[in-house]
């Protein structure tokens, strides 16, 4: 992944966050798309945990968090952009272990589930769940043109957008399970899944923030042959 700026300049400028021969995204404007994805992430996180709690269901509980987890990340990349880049770096570390968090909140529900498995309501899964998809494909959406744009932040950000889609749509799929066998296990083995997932999108994204990392020592001058 290409830097968008370096050590003696941390401030990117309207013109600096062009990379490669796509068309350049003016901080400004990735500032308003971030904001305006973690908005829509806040709005439906409250939603979905409240549909969750109610009728019992591990995935979508997992999903909920996941908006919190999305509403975070997308917040740290409006502060944190004007950061250098080793800073910026530093940052998609902490998002790596942000997106840690939905996981392990998943596995404690699912745990707590395995000695009742009572099967969440099939039809509330499923339209809340597609309401999950229709504001996660637009947060992809808007995020898509500028996930080369912030570094490991923005990167972060486009790859939580894209997983969450994932996960609504299998949600969607294991309501209509659970509808016909009446059994919770789908419900639990689904947030699995959805821990799965995030594990996932935080080892990139730890990848991503470590070859920062290297790019600004090497912009510093540091010798990088003892690593």
């Amino acid at each position: 992944m290409a830097s968008v700026t370096d050590e003696t300049d941390p401030r990117p400028g309207d013109d600096d966050l062009a990379e490669g021969g796509s068309a350049p995204v003016s901080a400004t404007a990735l500032r308003r798309t971030v904001l305006l994805v973690a908005l829509l992430n806040l709005a439906y996180f409250f939603v979905e945990i409240g549909v969750a709690l109610g009728i019992g269901s591990v995935s979508l509980f997992a999903d909920s968090v996941d908006f919190l987890e999305d509403t975070a990340v997308n917040l740290l990349i409006f502060v944190a952009l004007g950061f250098s880049l080793r800073w910026r770096a530093v940052m998609g570390r902490v998002m790596a272990g942000i997106i840690v968090l939905p996981a392990v909140a998943a596995l404690a529900m699912a745990v707590a589930k395995f000695a009742d498995p009572t099967p969440p309501d099939p039809l509330s899964l499923a339209v809340t769940a597609g309401g999950a998809i229709v504001i996660n494909a637009l947060c992809a959406a808007l995020l898509y043109r500028v996930r080369h744009h912030g570094g490991s932040m923005s990167a972060a950000a486009f790859l939580a957008a894209r997983n969450d889609v994932i996960a609504n749509a299998a949600i969607i799929g294991m309501a209509l399970v659970t509808g016909f066998t009446a059994s919770g296990w789908p419900d639990i083995l689904l947030g699995l899944l959805v821990v799965a997932l995030n594990a996932t999108a935080a080892r990139e994204v730890w990848e991503l923030a470590g070859a920062e990392d290297l790019a600004a020592r090497a912009l510093a001058g540091e010798d990088l042959d003892d690593d």
